[in-house]
């Protein structure tokens, strides 16, 4: 079938699911019955056709415009049935997921970048730990000493420190994601210069005989906090890459579509710093053992990895669902 066939034997399906939208957006409660079936029917038919479109005529605009149809279709026929609290159990159950397995090279090249760094600024303190007054602000570089690690240990106010970690988290999340719109400058920026920080101060405790007490006091909080801020990098990635290289479309229309993508994105990290901030203001600075702290650590890993794990079934049940 060419695309001209194609177009012309499914328009008249795809402008009656359009009036049908139309029709409900309008007025719910005149709905009938009929209406109800004719839609749900048309749904599905038009999935069918987008996905045909997606396969041989990916470039053509049409292929939006199904795309958009069936969004507004699926959110119109779920709309009614599904209540607040479902939307965010799908969205944190199986939506999140699904979109990080999307867009997983935007957020293995958030990682690198923020690796890249670190490497660099371990490499540069450890051959020269005076280089770290050079490569860190003052304000942290004067506020570090390795002697003194644990020394305040249990006697911090947690939930105050909590909340201002948590809060300075999401806003570093939130800078990574909106530097998408600087085509993606500001988004490496912030990843590689936090990577520095951290391969900065890695180096230096190092050098001090102290590795591993420092990860003792990182890992616990941070492989939450880092997989959620590498995501979060991922966005402004995707949409910096979309500015770049906007392809046929215009880079307002890629800024369009891949912002609401990147959104999602960043929202699904809140939950995620949430916990680390909670786990950074009070595990961390616990008289916990070092021992136990690294324990700590290794059961956040299994948890992140069973949410996944979760997340893809409840994602292949509603795909299930959603093709009956």
């Amino acid at each position: 079938m060419n695309y001209r066939t194609f177009v012309q034997r499914h328009r008249e399906e795809w402008r009656r699911l359009e009036e049908l939208i139309q029709l409900l957006h309008k007025n719910r409660r005149q709905w009938a019955p009929q209406h109800l079936e004719e839609f749900q029917r048309l749904y599905q038919k038009v999935n069918q056709h987008l996905a045909s479109s997606q396969t041989y005529f990916a470039e053509e605009e049409t292929t939006d415009y199904l795309n958009d149809l069936v969004t507004k279709a699926h959110n119109m026929l779920y709309q009614e049935s599904t209540s607040n609290w479902k939307q965010l159990k799908q969205m944190f159950g199986s939506s999140f997921i699904t979109l990080i397995g999307e867009q997983w090279k935007f957020v293995v090249i958030s990682m690198l970048l923020f690796f890249l760094g670190g490497l660099a600024a371990f490499l540069a303190v450890y051959q020269d730990p005076m280089s770290l007054y050079t490569i860190l602000p003052d304000s942290i570089a004067q506020a570090v000493d390795p002697s003194r690690l644990g020394s305040q240990d249990g006697g911090v106010n947690s939930p105050v420190m909590s909340a201002e970690i948590m809060t300075n988290n999401i806003q570093v999340a939130f800078l990574a994601f909106a530097g998408g719109v600087t085509f993606g400058l500001l988004t490496v920026y912030l990843l590689i210069y936090n990577g520095i920080i951290v391969g900065a101060l890695a180096a230096l405790f190092m050098v001090h005989g102290k590795t591993y007490d420092f990860w003792a006091y990182i890992v616990p909080h941070g492989m939450i906090e880092l997989t959620a801020i590498f995501i979060a990098g991922g966005a402004g990635l995707l949409m910096g890459y979309k500015l770049w290289v906007p392809g046929k479309r215009t880079r307002s229309y890629q800024l369009k579509t891949y912002a609401y993508q990147s959104v999602l994105l960043l929202i699904g990290t809140i939950p995620l710093f949430i916990i680390a901030g909670f786990v950074e203001g009070y595990i961390t600075p616990s008289n916990l053992s070092l021992e136990t702290k690294y324990a700590f650590a290794f059961f956040t890993v299994l948890g992140l990895l069973a949410y996944v794990i979760i997340g893809k079934i409840n994602a292949g049940k509603t795909r299930e669902g959603h093709g009956s």
